[in-house]
């Protein structure tokens, strides 16, 4: 546990999450507890397969070959039991520019898609960049946890969408879905003939008493009509390696998927994230372990902490992702009022809800993925602000 306790000074180092305090949050003294990347050092198997690799000092163009296809696979089989071949993988640079890609060779302009809000920003912009329409399933709240409202999303269907865009497990709100969830999400895209953009992004990061399911290991209807992103990014802290891979079973839609990468350049990844992609999945699931029994007690101690020593902020119950969902509605601030509280009085560097749709308004964001001291001063400076205020 010690490699999770050590505080690693980030600045100068062009940390978006360090380095751009100033620019995002317009103070040099603001803890940065945002953007989804980790105070954490990569497993050291990362960092000696990087070594060894730099070492020997010429960097060409890189295949994939089975040596990082074959981790893949067995990764998946082990922590998420779902069988999958090598010929179903597809390689990119990140899980967002692949979305870019699906949406321009699956949609056509004008085409509506659909999303559960609140939700990862980039969706967004992934839609709207390309001229398609962003349809909201809004998520319904209830006891801070969130549910799906069914009737809403098979009306959205109903009044025709081409593609719907899954968060599984959910940025920001935590959920990790059922198998029944998933079931009949997926039930329903096939009876509207829907195509399923399955962002998996964060499916390694679990917490106890929840098992993650990838959407096209349900069945193989299912697995027709679902192309799923992954990377070992967000796992293992590899995000500035730009490394992510594509599973599409279907072998007439992964052809055309394959075809958009390749016109955009997007099919390959460069020769670190390569070595970095092997070692993670062939030597990282001991680190992983460590990982989440390190995240499920900052969960529960942040939790713990608000609720007991404020009355007003409330964290959402989380079942995955290392990124907790405050509850800030009692505070009766807008959102400006609310980010403004956060950055300039609290000296605390979250998210901001309302930038992941309008049902965020009152929410903010908070990466717990940091030493124990980072969070702890974190938190206290929340607590401080809130009963000082």
């Amino acid at each position: 546990m010690e490699n999770f306790k050590k505080v690693h000074n980030r600045e100068k180092t062009r940390s978006v999450k360090w380095d751009m305090r100033h620019v995002v949050f317009q103070s040099d003294d603001v803890l940065p507890m945002w953007v989804a990347d980790m105070d954490f050092q990569a497993p050291k198997a990362v960092n000696d397969a990087l070594i060894e690799r730099a070492k020997h000092g010429i960097y060409g163009y890189t295949i994939i070959d089975d040596d990082i296809k074959n981790p893949i696979i067995n990764w998946i089989s082990k922590r998420h039991n779902w069988e999958i071949n090598k010929e179903w993988l597809s390689f990119s640079p990140g899980v967002v520019a692949s979305l870019h890609m699906a949406v321009q060779a699956f949609t056509e302009p004008g085409d509506n898609i659909l999303v559960q809000t609140p939700v990862y920003t980039p969706f967004y912009s992934v839609i709207e960049a390309h001229e398609r329409n962003v349809v909201k399933n809004p998520l319904q709240q209830k006891d801070h946890y969130y549910h799906i409202d069914f009737e809403d999303f098979e009306a959205k269907l109903k009044q025709g969408v081409s593609a719907f865009i899954l968060c599984s497990p959910h940025n920001p709100v935590g959920r990790v879905w059922t198998k029944e969830e998933l079931q009949e999400m997926a039930r329903l895209c096939l009876k509207y003939d829907v195509l399923i953009l399955s962002d998996e992004i964060h499916a390694d990061l679990i917490y106890p008493g929840n098992t993650h399911f990838p959407l096209a290991s349900l069945s193989d209807e299912i697995a027709k009509k679902t192309i799923t992103f992954m990377s070992p990014s967000k796992t293992f802290n590899l995000a500035g390696l730009q490394a992510s891979y594509i599973i599409t079973s279907d072998k007439e839609t992964k052809e055309k998927l394959d075809n958009q990468l390749l016109k955009q350049g997007h099919n390959h990844i460069n020769t670190m994230g390569n070595t970095a992609m092997e070692a993670v999945y062939k030597h990282g699931a001991e680190w992983l372990d460590e990982l989440l029994s390190v995240l499920e007690e900052h969960k529960k101690y942040v939790t713990a902490m608000l609720e007991e020593k404020t009355d007003v902020l409330t964290v959402t119950r989380s079942e995955g992702t290392y990124l907790l969902w405050i509850d800030c509605s009692q505070l009766q601030l807008n959102s400006e009022d609310l980010k403004s509280f956060m950055n300039q009085t609290a000296k605390v560097g979250l998210n901001a809800g309302i930038d992941y749709g309008d049902e965020g308004e009152m929410f903010m964001r908070m990466n717990i993925a940091c030493p124990r001291e980072t969070l702890e001063e974190g938190v206290n400076r929340l607590i401080k602000a809130v009963n000082n205020r």
